[in-house]
């Protein structure tokens, strides 16, 4: 007698997530640090603005605290969002980088064009300093937020591979240095940001993809640009 009897299938089997769609909806490490850095840099243009209401190396006044309170929110609010919202969470906070780095390149070069001219804060030797201080510190936060977004598909793909992707650490080529399980955080990528920023070139972070290496050329060919302005005005100015 033939067994009639057939092998189902679990009924939560069908709809069971796959683990890297969970990882894609949650943040995949902790929030505080990027959110923290955020925190300070708002303070920092809020001071700016209120000590050159006038002035200042972006015309349109609070548009970026504007924009770095909607990431701060999106930082706060994503994690404890239900995981169908959460997946939208991601491709709103990359644009809201995106609009952050956009918004310090704009800077930039308003500040430059001002320096050529001989307008605005220029004419001061501490407000020029002051305010390409905060445009080279703006620079540095918008592209480490950019980095720790874009290298291997975000902080939740990381939390599933150890592979390096856009960006390898000195503990990705050199494991023995590093304990089980690391993998990069937003301070690695906040690292970057500044040592790209200062050494115009890598460090102890290499680009792998194409991507890594002109955004990475990009955020030192700006910084190169503030340094040998801003700082030769300065001291010209000061002598």
């Amino acid at each position: 007698m033939c067994d009639d009897r057939r092998v189902t299938a679990h009924p939560d089997a069908s709809t069971a997530t796959p683990p890297e769609l969970d990882a894609e909806a949650t943040l995949g490490e902790s929030r505080w640090p990027p959110a923290l850095a955020l925190v300070l840099f708002m303070a920092i243009n809020v001071a700016l603005r209120v000590w050159l209401p006038r002035e200042g190396a972006v015309r349109v006044a609070w548009a970026v605290p504007a924009v770095e309170a909607v990431l701060l929110v999106l930082l706060l609010i994503g994690p404890a969002t239900g995981a169908r919202e959460r997946r939208w969470i991601r491709p709103l906070a990359i644009t809201f980088v995106l609009v952050l780095v956009l918004a310090a390149l704009w800077a930039t070069a308003v500040l430059i064009r001002d320096l050529i001219e001989g307008v605005g804060v220029t004419e001061s030797p501490s407000e020029l300093l002051a305010s390409g201080a905060v445009v080279w510190l703006g620079n540095n936060i918008a592209f480490a937020m950019l980095y720790w977004l874009m290298d291997g598909g975000g902080p939740s793909r990381r939390a599933w591979s150890r592979e390096p992707v856009d960006f390898a650490f000195t503990q990705h080529m050199s494991p023995e240095l590093a304990p089980p399980g690391w993998r990069p955080v937003f301070l690695d990528y906040l690292h970057l940001g500044f040592t790209n920023a200062t050494a115009f070139s890598p460090t102890d972070v290499m680009p792998l993809t194409l991507r890594a290496k002109y955004t990475m050329l990009v955020q030192s060919t700006v910084a190169l640009a503030l340094f040998g302005l801003v700082v030769a005005r300065a001291v010209n100015a000061f002598a």
